[in-house]
């Protein structure tokens, strides 16, 4: 009986188990194999991709007869019907201009033509990464249409849509295979140092604007998809070798290599591997910038010189010549005095590089879509980080492992992602300490009063100056003498001093920061569409996840420990088609709950109509709201910039920050101490508005504490196949209510803000300090913009053109100390123009970006960026004997240096050759 029950069972498994398999190769008219074509089901949410040979297979429970329907880039839709199992297909897709009926993913969390898409959505794939002209498929993203990419250095470049940017992009969310890309502790991606290598991805797409009603918190301004190719349908051995020069006025020319590798096994029907490896070397763009930041068009010879790339002249303080010598006010006066500084080039090695590896396991145990994935990912990187400071990234790395069950209907993945900071180290406090080894401040500013009183007093008495040039001769005369013995780059003394200070990790003594914080995460989703038949897309999910910092108090105020906190949430989604499916429906809700405040609710809804006889016109209007929690260093960073004391808003945060100041020696004077204790309280309750003091009219402020921010964001689209053009145009209004936002503030040192009278004598003596805080507007902010793109295929070339617009809406007159770090051009407009195959094998791709000029706004400096033009540029020729393709390009070829934020170095010239093997 036992038996007999064992067999019945078996039989059962196999019959709950049997499916239809459909295998077959798909070409183009002229017998070439097409990668990465889309193979879906008939009015079901299932399909496969074909291999790099065109081969595919495809399985399902479903029954024949059914329809499958083959789509890729550049050809038009093929419907053929399958109408037993093991059935064998071979298809030909002919050309056509159907960019709009790509498969994407990521706007709905089911698949779906770009076309219906109920949101704006971008997608880049086999086709354009193999067509990019950017050195990497990565920097190929800023030519798609409403994309901005920033560059911080040669290997970190960050992605942002629709405003608001900054390289700690913190409302952009990336995720690589479903896994959360962003650093740890840093809180933002580091564009594709430590990401995916190109030889492994299938597709990337982005969602420009607020994703969070089915992504959550992070997901505010946009979200970019990495999705590797699974090695059951990608297998074999892959690899790129690209050389070349970088060409910069600042660095010169410099050898830049790129070398990649991928193994992908499956050894049956059940089991498979993958393995992927990338290195990358090269120099950096050299950050060289000597403008007087505040005072532009002043040198050294202001005495309170502050370059923008020369780090230590931070350091200042007022000195009050005639209270130093014991004589009456107004004889010698007094002067606000920075010490010499050094410039980034003596404190930070250009070297770049990227190292990228990682391993899969792939499991169907019972050899249908039922898989179950181990994925662990390591990156280690070397860069120029720019943030409060400018940061030497080296030895960076961040690990990221993976364990995913999934079919058809249903994910849920768990994954911890790490980040070990490696030998960095705050190139500003490098250069601070170095000088402090040497000299104390106390000593240096002594030293420069020393030599300025009587130098002064003798050009006026003995030399009969007028009091303007003896000052002159006088500042020159007090700093060469108080430089007397400084540390000199290259020398012994100054090595063995900044290595000291580089290995410390305290910023008062060093400059090296270290963090190994992680976070912990598990989401799953699961659509319930085969459980009522197909009626529509129910889908529900959630998501948990814990914060646990851990930077030894050199970026959080973590001295005594590590710092925990979480955050989860849930969402629903209902997604119908209605009226012939002209008419599709998509509502979607999720609710998230951050421990230190109240859950929010975030939904969304959206109506698409397809109109036309040949459904070639697409009209869509969604409305959503979204919210965004502080990160973490919007709660617990305590972090001495050397402009800026940052202190994070947590309640429990503002009084574990406190730091000692010297006085001034009229400070001394009137409290009795040479020193004073400042908690990070103090720069929400006591201090001044910085744009006050400046102005010369203090007001007092209390800033409150962060919360979430909120966003309502309305878009609306059109898109549509006219013969041989596509169009596709947007438009999108946002309004934003606790905007998050930092406020720059003055902390006096003595004094209460708004005494009236002690308080502004600390102001007076320069006895004050800086902070930023991290707070809320209660200012009406709104952002409005668009986007339109037309594309075509003329005579077999691939024309495209698009333009966006971009726009705050903020009086800032009226608000001139709140900070909304837009960074965004008004006006920009791509275009590329290409031929897969002007002849047999032999393709080129021609890109073109403009960018109007805009206000760069960040905690390391602001200024200006002026308007700029870019021209990239490939050839590529196939060998198909080798499974080669070999391509020869550049990116800024017109070698017109530009940049893309205030701070950063000029944006050279790269200019390679690379050959893929089995791309």
């Amino acid at each position: 009986m036992k038996r007999l029950m064992s067999i019945s069972l078996m039989l059962l498994g196999i019959v709950s188990y049997a499916q239809t398999t459909v295998q077959g190769k798909v070409v183009d008219e002229n017998n070439e194999p097409v990668p990465g074509a889309n193979v879906v089901l008939v009015g079901k949410s299932e399909g496969t991709t074909t291999d790099f040979d065109g081969n595919f297979t495809f399985n399902t429970s479903q029954n024949p007869p059914f329809q499958l329907r083959f789509t890729s880039i550049g050809y038009s839709d093929f419907v053929t019907s399958v109408t037993s199992n093991n059935q064998t297909l071979s298809i030909t897709l002919k050309e056509a201009s159907t960019l709009l009926d790509e498969i994407v993913i990521s706007a709905s969390r089911t698949p779906e033509r770009i076309f219906e898409s109920p949101v704006s959505v971008e997608r880049f794939g086999l086709k354009e990464i193999k067509n990019t002209t950017s050195e990497s498929f990565y920097g190929g993203l800023q030519n798609l249409k409403g994309v901005d990419i920033n560059t911080n250095s040669l290997t970190f470049q960050s992605i942002n849509t629709r405003g608001f940017a900054t390289f700690a992009n913190n409302r952009f969310l990336q995720l690589v295979d479903g896994m959360d890309n962003t650093a740890p502790g840093l809180n933002f991606v580091l564009g594709n140092l430590v990401g995916m290598s190109e030889l492994d991805v299938q597709s990337v797409e982005i969602l420009p604007g607020a994703s969070s009603a089915l992504y959550g918190a992070g997901a505010f301004n946009g979200i970019l998809f990495m999705n590797s190719k699974n090695p059951f349908d990608f297998q074999g051995i892959s690899a790129y070798f690209k050389g070349g020069v970088t060409v910069q006025d600042a660095a010169g020319n410099n050898f830049y290599k790129d070398f990649g590798v991928r193994a992908a096994h499956a050894f049956s029907d059940r089991v498979a591997v993958k393995a992927n490896l990338s290195v990358l070397t090269g120099e950096d763009w050299h950050a060289n910038s000597r403008v007087d930041l505040n005072n532009p068009g002043a040198d050294r010879s202001n005495p309170a010189y502050n370059g923008l790339n020369v780090y230590g002249d931070e350091v200042v303080t007022t000195l009050n010549f005639d209270a130093a010598a014991g004589l009456p006010s107004g004889t010698v006066g007094s002067a606000r005095v920075s010490r010499t500084g050094y410039d980034e080039a003596d404190l930070a090695d250009y070297g770049a590089e990227s190292v990228k590896a990682d391993f899969a396991l792939h499991l169907r145990p019972f050899a249908d879509d039922f898989e179950i994935i181990f994925n662990s990912r390591i990156g280690r990187g070397t860069t120029i980080y720019q943030g409060a400071n400018r940061y030497a990234v080296s030895g960076f790395t961040m690990q990221q492992h993976k364990l995913e069950i999934k079919n058809k209907n249903f994910f849920l993945r768990g994954y911890i992602v790490s980040e070990n900071s490696g030998d960095a180290y705050d190139t500003r406090f490098a250069a601070i300490n170095v000088n402090r080894t040497w000299k104390s401040d106390v000593q240096w500013f002594t030293d420069y009063a020393s030599t300025y009183i009587p130098a002064y007093l003798g050009g006026i008495q003995q030399a009969g100056l007028t009091p303007e040039q003896s000052s002159t001769q006088a500042h020159v005369a007090a700093r060469q003498a108080a430089d007397t013995g400084r540390l000199i780059p290259g020398t012994p003394g100054f090595e063995s001093a900044f290595n000291k200070v580089t290995n410390d990790g305290n910023l008062t003594t060093g400059a090296k920061f270290i963090d190994k914080t992680k976070f912990r995460h598990i989401n799953g989703n699961y659509n319930f569409a085969h459980l009522i038949d197909n009626w529509a897309d129910l889908q529900v999910g959630g998501s948990f996840r814990e914060y646990v910092l851990n930077s030894n108090g050199t970026i959080f105020t973590d001295i005594d420990g590590p710092i925990s906190y979480n955050e989860y949430g849930a969402y629903i989604q209902l997604q119908k088609k209605f009226m012939d499916d002209r008419f599709k429906f998509t509502g979607s809700a999720r609710y998230d709950k951050n421990e230190f405040f109240d859950g929010f609710v975030s939904p969304r809804v959206s109506l698409a109509y397809t109109a036309g006889e040949e459904r070639n016109h697409n009209i869509r209007v969604s409305v959503q709201q979204g919210f965004r929690n502080p990160t973490t260093q919007d709660l617990f960073i305590g972090l001495d910039a050397g402009s800026a004391v940052l202190v994070g808003s947590a309640p429990s945060n503002l009084d574990r920050d406190v730091r000692t100041y010297n006085l001034s020696q009229s400070g001394q004077t009137l409290t009795g101490q040479s020193s004073v204790q400042v908690v990070g309280r103090a720069a929400y309750e006591n201090a001044y508005s910085i744009g006050s003091v400046l102005a010369g009219a203090p007001t007092a402020v209390e800033t409150p504490v962060v919360k979430p921010e909120e966003i309502t964001a309305y878009e609306v689209g059109y898109r549509s196949q006219l013969g041989k053009f596509t169009i596709d145009l947007s438009g999108y209004y946002n309004s934003y209510s606790s905007f998050l936002a930092n406020t720059a503030v003055a902390v006096p040192l003595y004094g209460q803000a708004g005494d009236g009278g002690l308080s502004l004598l600390a102001l007076q003596n320069g006895d004050y300090k800086v902070y930023q805080t991290y707070t809320n507007s209660d200012v009406d902010i709104n952002s409005f913009g668009g986007t339109v793109g037309v594309d075509t295929k003329l005579g077999g070339f691939d024309l495209g053109v698009n333009y966006t617009y971009a726009e705050l809406d903020i009086d800032k007159g009226l608000y001139p100390d709140l900070r909304t770090n837009f960074n965004t051009p008004k006006h920009k407009v791509k275009a590329h123009f290409g031929h897969t195959e002007l002849f047999k094998n032999f393709g080129f791709n021609v890109n073109y970006r403009w960018s109007d000029s805009y206000y760069w706004e960040a905690s390391f400096a602001d200024g200006d960026i002026p308007a700029f033009t870019v021209l990239d540029a490939q050839i590529n020729y196939g060998v198909p004997s080798l499974k080669s393709v070999f391509k020869v390009g550049g990116s800024n070829i017109l070698g017109d240096e530009y940049y893309t934020a205030i701070g950063t170095g000029f944006i050279g010239s790269i200019y390679y050759v690379s050959w893929t093997i089995n791309p």
